[in-house]
């Protein structure tokens, strides 16, 4: 997720249809050097299909010869004679399909060390001097799952083409012994129907692309939605995410139409070159016999057909397809240039920012006009500094914030925005000093939260988090659970600014008891809220501690908490609160924007997506 909105995810252009032709331009260069330094292999691997020729050859002619020489001449010996040839030629196949697998490891085996060696290279050549930098985080897929589609379907276009190749030509040259005519009726099918095929792989290819593309971006978008769907219906962006679905799923559906037409097309082929030569020999037989066409040669012309030729061209086609277009896509990944690398993210460097007088009544909170301004000291020691800072939940997991800088200044109001599990929490955890960063540092105050014992961190931070906590005991225990000295005036001048007294009043006041299970849950955050405003430390961090409570009663309480002397760091729950801070957060998992509410507009198109400002 890139927004906090929903994105608008690319639909695929017609820049697909050159993919492929880019893609071998590219590839037929090393594939060339890789074939030329293997010749001895191919030699071995031609004689074996040379045997795969002779038997393709004497299965249908064997047929043939005991059919006109054998039985129809009344030579029944003869007959079975020439039917046991064509069973040794049959039963040959299996040395034969050994002997090919024997040579293929020759060429598949070098072809997979060599793209683990490229796939390697590449990796490394991040992370090297003058290197790109960044996760490589496909290292591992090239490594395992696409290096195995490579040699699998080059394993098996080897072995396709080859059978075709090699017993089309034994099978051709059987018909040619037989009969010239023959071939006169079983090739123009044949041709036409291979040659509409090879036509249709290039279109086809590309709307394969294409409707891969629009599937991938349809799926992105659904669960981009799906995991922000509480982004979406607080901020309002719910009918723009939905229309662009609906654009997406029509886009989706016209490439799979198109993908369709073209898979017609291709049925076709298959069904002009699978079947039209046995219809057009069935219907060509009057003709035949009148140019002296004997039955037996008929009938292996229908055996080198159905046996040979066209299982050959069928698996052909099947083969260059589907296997072809891995193959293709795969080669290109490892081999070909590598997509221009994403730099890093975007620091979102907070240098001391302007602060201003809040003009704060420290009995209430409650925020009044600021009368004048001042700006922060740049020497002052920020309130919350990041340097650099990064976390990742294991060592090979992706971050979740990366090399994230921010400052903070003291007396800030800072908002957090950003989609659901994007790092708003983790971020409140690292500053809290609850989780360790993987890299970088975090301080508060000017000193490293890291290993600081649980004491000193409840001196400078309080950590309200979503679901707040509630425990038995008196009303008053819980509101000033975390400032034991507070007086019963300021406790109550407290309740009375977050409107907490219809509470207090029906659990019996100050002195009360409390049952949290009978607290609903905005009540319980409004507690908690409180109890965290009468704290003492500097620096609160809400972790969407507002998300129960209504609008009117969010607005209000942030209001409170703002005009509390120290800083305030909100997880935001509506773009409400982003409009009320100083400053204001995006997280979208790439880039880190910070600034005002009109700065942002200005230069995140994320930050407009969210707040519906759309600009041309």
């Amino acid at each position: 997720m890139t927004s906090v909105g929903i994105p608008r995810t690319p639909v695929p252009d017609d820049g697909a249809r050159d993919a492929g032709a880019g893609a071998l331009r590219r590839l037929a260069p090393p594939a060339r050097r890789f074939l030329a330094h293997r010749k001895g292999v191919l030699v071995r691997l031609a004689l074996w299909s040379l045997a795969e020729s002779g038997q393709a050859f004497l299965v249908g002619h064997a047929v043939a010869r005991c059919v006109d020489d054998g039985f129809l001449a009344g030579d029944l010996r003869r007959g079975l004679l020439w039917l046991a040839v064509a069973l040794v030629a049959v039963l040959s196949g299996a040395p034969v399909v050994r002997g090919v697998f024997a040579q293929l490891s020759g060429l598949t085996e070098p072809l997979r060390d060599a793209l683990v060696r490229r796939a390697v290279d590449r990796s490394m050549a991040r992370t090297a001097p003058g290197g790109p930098g960044g996760t490589d985080r496909a290292a591992v897929s090239r490594l395992t799952n696409q290096v195995e589609i490579a040699r699998d379907s080059f394993a098996g276009l080897v072995l396709t083409l080859r059978s075709f190749v090699f017993t089309a030509v034994g099978a051709l040259l059987g018909l040619l012994s037989l009969h010239p005519a023959l071939l006169v009726v079983v090739l123009p099918p044949l041709v036409a129907g291979l040659a509409l095929f090879l036509a249709t792989l290039r279109p086809m290819a590309a709307a394969q692309r294409r409707a891969l593309a629009a599937d991938e971006a349809l799926g992105d978008h659904a669960a981009r939605s799906r995991a922000a769907l509480r982004d979406l219906a607080a901020c309002g962006t719910g009918p723009g995410a939905e229309r662009r679905g609906a654009d997406l799923v029509a886009d989706a559906a016209a490439q799979a139409r198109t993908l369709a037409g073209w898979a017609a097309v291709r049925t076709a082929a298959l069904g002009v070159a699978g079947h039209l030569p046995v219809l057009a020999l069935l219907v060509a037989v009057p003709w035949l016999r009148g140019r002296g066409v004997s039955a037996g040669a008929l009938l292996g012309a229908f055996t080198y057909l159905v046996q040979s030729l066209l299982p050959a061209l069928h698996t052909l086609m099947t083969a260059l397809g589907a296997a072809g277009a891995r193959l293709l896509v795969v080669l290109d990944r490892i081999l070909g240039p590598e997509p221009g690398a994403a730099g890093p993210p975007e620091a979102c460097v907070a240098s001391t920012a302007e602060g201003r007088d809040r003009g704060r009544s420290r009995g209430t909170g409650v925020r009044t006009p600021a009368v004048g301004g001042h700006q922060v000291p740049r020497t002052a020691v920020p309130a919350v500094e990041l340097r650099s800072v990064t976390l990742s939940y294991g060592v090979r997991a992706e971050p979740v914030l990366d090399a994230l800088d921010l400052r903070v200044a003291p007396g800030e109001h800072l908002a957090v925005v950003g989609p659901s599990g994007i790092g708003k929490s983790t971020l409140t955890r690292l500053v809290a000093g609850t989780l360790a960063p993987s890299r970088g540092e975090v301080r508060v105050a000017g000193g490293v939260v890291t290993g600081r014992p649980a004491v000193e961190l409840a001196a400078l931070r309080v950590l309200v988090p979503q679901e707040a906590y509630v425990f038995s005991g008196t009303v008053g225990d819980n509101l000033g659970y975390l400032n034991p000295h507070v007086r019963r005036a300021e406790l109550g001048a407290a309740v009375r600014a977050f409107g907490l007294e219809p509470l207090v009043e029906r659990l019996g006041g100050p002195d009360g008891s409390v049952r949290p299970a009978e607290l609903s849950p905005g009540e319980r955050q409004l507690v908690a809220l409180v109890r965290a405003y009468l704290s003492p430390a500097p620096l609160l961090l809400l972790d969407e501690a507002t998300c129960h409570l209504d609008p009117a009663s969010e607005a209000r309480a942030e209001e409170v908490l703002a005009g509390r002397p120290g800083t305030l760091v909100v997880v935001a729950h509506r773009l409400s609160s982003a409009l009320r801070a100083d400053r204001t957060l995006v997280l979208d998992g790439e880039r880190a924007e910070c600034g005002t509410h009109g700065e942002l507009l200005a230069r995140s198109p994320l930050y407009r997506d969210l707040t519906g400002h759309w600009h041309a």
